[in-house]
């Protein structure tokens, strides 16, 4: 994203995306789960025809840059890093947090990049995760029952009718601060944030005596002694690791939304949702004969789909057919999110089907949302041994099937937050009232991240090992 380089040309080899049957609005016909219940259905219009003429908040040639990458994460040539906010507020769209979440991102990224040597496709759940399902679509409290807070793209979390009540005036103000997030990131992103001859950016700040932060700063100091070393010998500052490229995803959860951003581009064919880079549709929403996978089949975006347990391999290859017919290489990324308990037993079968079909897909492993549990005292929390469980396990059983996993998905923060348990320091319970400040799902915060990308880059790295050594 803004990194300078040329413009991937158009597809000229690819058919329009577009079935015969499928156009922007045939969601409207099939069957609409996590659906938000507008009470005026005009108000809903007049948001709906105001932001379809409002300027995109992505390009399709960034769009294609990300098929490019992520058909080459396929291929075992690059890694994909998605993380950031469960789900991010409105009031957040300041700079201190914004800063905060890419600079953790760009710091794992490094990690990744270090360790494995392989580049790294940076993915921020940021401008545009201002949506989330829900387990049910009432709270009830002292006998009142009100709509479930769906996120501040939907209603607010105060628990009185009016403020849990969709408003879709709020449809609009996601738009607005998703314009001003990535106005933001860009500027970073292209001016140098990412800068490695300023290594006062990428201090640990709070976590900078933790136990794993001596392993970090290594890997900055010899990136950095590199670099010096390289330009000395080439006699020229190279200015390119000054930029980088770096993408937006959020779960396409409100089709009002993604509808009212999807259009047509000069010089290419087919519909692109130009709300985001990488759409996804989550494990609540991925009924191949429902609204969500009916809409985002007929967009050219790359998409992810979450899936977990439940889903069986008969409707994992019906929709991967529906979401990717041709079987084009970087469109579909699945997701798998099944949690330590349960991963041994679930994700097996899937990937055997998909290797049987001979079907191209990039695996990635979302350790998060499968291992999430309430404490005595009622707090939602992760254990840090039950995400890193999952991770291994994913690994082993991607191995063991001759299948590659290509990404992880992590929920994160830049800030120093307590709401999973365990790392290196060894959060407990008793701790997470601390700075607990997450309103949905509880996130790594800077240290624990960090910590998980060192881990996740040695087990890259022994794999590797393992796969030279025959």
């Amino acid at each position: 994203m803004g990194d300078g380089r040329p413009r991937p040309r158009a597809r000229s080899d690819r058919k329009d995306v577009m079935m015969e049957d499928w156009t922007p609005t045939s969601w409207r016909e099939r069957p609409l789960a996590q659906a938000a219940r507008y009470p005026d259905d005009a108000a809903l219009r007049a948001v709906f025809d105001a932001m379809s003429v409002l300027p995109t908040l992505v390009t399709s040639w960034e769009i294609e840059a990300l098929r490019d990458q992520l058909a080459a994460a396929q291929r075992g040539e690059l890694f994909l890093l998605q993380g950031g906010d469960c789900a991010e507020r409105f009031a957040d769209c300041r700079a201190e947090p914004i800063v905060a979440k890419l600079k953790i991102l760009l710091q794992a990224s490094m990690v990744l990049s270090y360790g494995t040597g392989r580049r790294v496709i940076r993915m921020g759940r940021l401008a545009g995760q201002y949506a989330k399902p829900r387990s049910s679509d009432t709270e009830t409290r002292g006998g009142l029952s009100l709509p479930a807070y769906r996120g501040d793209l939907i209603n607010q979390t105060d628990f009185s009718p009016e403020a849990r009540t969709p408003d879709p005036r709020r449809l609009l103000t996601g738009y607005e601060r998703a314009a001003l997030t990535l106005n933001f990131v860009r500027g970073l992103v292209s001016g140098g944030f990412a800068d490695m001859h300023h290594a006062e950016w990428w201090n640990l700040d709070f976590a900078a005596e933790a136990p794993l932060s001596g392993d970090y700063l290594g890997i900055v100091e010899r990136i950095k002694d590199s670099l010096a070393l390289l330009e000395t010998v080439t006699g020229r500052r190279l200015e390119e690791v000054r930029r980088l490229d770096f993408f937006t995803c959020h779960e396409g959860l409100s089709l009002d939304y993604e509808q009212a951003l999807t259009r047509r581009v000069p010089r290419r064919t087919g519909w692109y949702d130009l709300s985001t880079h990488f759409p996804w549709i989550g494990n609540r929403t991925r009924d191949p004969g429902g609204a969500h996978v009916e809409f985002f089949r007929g967009i050219a975006n790359p998409l992810g789909v979450k899936i977990g347990s439940g889903l069986g391999s008969d409707e994992l290859l019906e929709l991967i057919a529906r979401l990717n017919p041709r079987d084009e290489e970087g469109r579909l990324t699945l997701i798998h999110r099944f949690g330590a308990g349960r991963i041994a037993a679930g994700l097996p079968p899937l990937v055997e089907a998909v290797r049987r079909a001979g079907k191209k897909v990039l695996w990635v492993c979302d350790p998060m949302h499968g291992n999430t549990l309430t404490t005595a005292s009622g707090i939602k929390t992760r254990r840090f041994e039950d995400i890193r469980s999952e991770i291994e396990q994913a690994f082993d059983i991607h191995h063991a099937a001759g299948s590659l996993l290509g990404g992880i998905h992590f929920e994160l923060t830049g800030e120093n937050v307590t709401e999973c348990t365990g790392g290196a320091r060894g959060l407990t319970e008793d701790g997470l009232t601390a700075r607990y400040e997450s309103q949905v799902d509880p996130r790594l915060n800077v240290e624990q991240a960090l910590e998980m990308a060192l881990l996740v880059a040695r087990r890259l790295k022994s794999n590797g090992r393992k796969k030279k050594g025959g």
